[in-house]
């Protein structure tokens, strides 16, 4: 697949869920219950132990599969083999950008400030993941749009289904989700988290 397919399928999908499991089965349950419940682009952190388990057991499940949490280009080339079809890291790391650029897939990298989002435009990410979205207010993007009008960015945390559309309207290309999804887990198991992953799905077409 190519760069702008990638690229194209994350927008179109609009969300994009944050599985951070306690064990591999747990984010695989977690990630096939997203799946289910609507949801087509899976960002797998790093943070779940033996998250290559995970990679290989969903290599065929009906979602783009990314990595998450990636803080060194060590992971970024570990989850490429894997079958991470784009790399989102907490901060920008000039080395994941290179390594990414290498294999031609899609590095969005956390950034809150002016400095940081040009820094990132700069080595070759498309699209820009706010990060903690929960810090800012919808119209930091219209903010942010003035003096780079071309930015793309991706809220992430503190994102909901009850504000999920707030932040699309304002600009942003697509959301990252994941809190809900493991406390949907915890308290109502797999069939939990395919209706919130549902809930998700209609506030992001409403």
């Amino acid at each position: 697949m190519k760069k702008h397919e990638i690229l194209n399928q994350l927008t179109e999908s609009t969300v994009v869920a944050v599985i951070r499991g306690e064990s591999a089965e747990e984010a695989v349950q977690l990630t096939k219950a997203a799946v289910d419940g609507g949801i087509r682009a899976i960002e797998l952190t790093y943070t779940t132990p033996q998250v290559q388990k995970v990679f290989e057991e969903l290599h065929n499940a009906d979602a783009l599969l990314g990595a998450g949490t990636v803080l060194d280009p060590e992971t970024a080339r570990h989850a490429i083999l894997y079958g991470a079809k784009f790399v989102v890291s907490p901060h920008f790391n000039a080395e994941v950008a290179t390594v990414c650029n290498r294999y031609g897939i899609p590095y969005l990298p956390g950034c809150m400030t002016i400095r940081e989002m040009v820094l990132a435009l700069e080595a070759g990410c498309d699209i820009l993941k706010l990060f903690p979205a929960n810090n800012f207010s919808p119209s930091f993007i219209k903010s942010v749009k003035g003096p780079l009008p071309h930015v793309q960015i991706m809220p992430t945390g503190g994102i909901n289904a009850g504000n999920m559309k707030e932040w699309i309207d304002a600009g942003a290309v697509a959301v990252g989700v994941g809190s809900d999804l493991n406390k949907a887990y915890k308290t109502g198991g797999y069939d939990a988290v395919v209706e919130a992953s549902k809930k998700y799905i209609e506030a992001s077409t409403n």
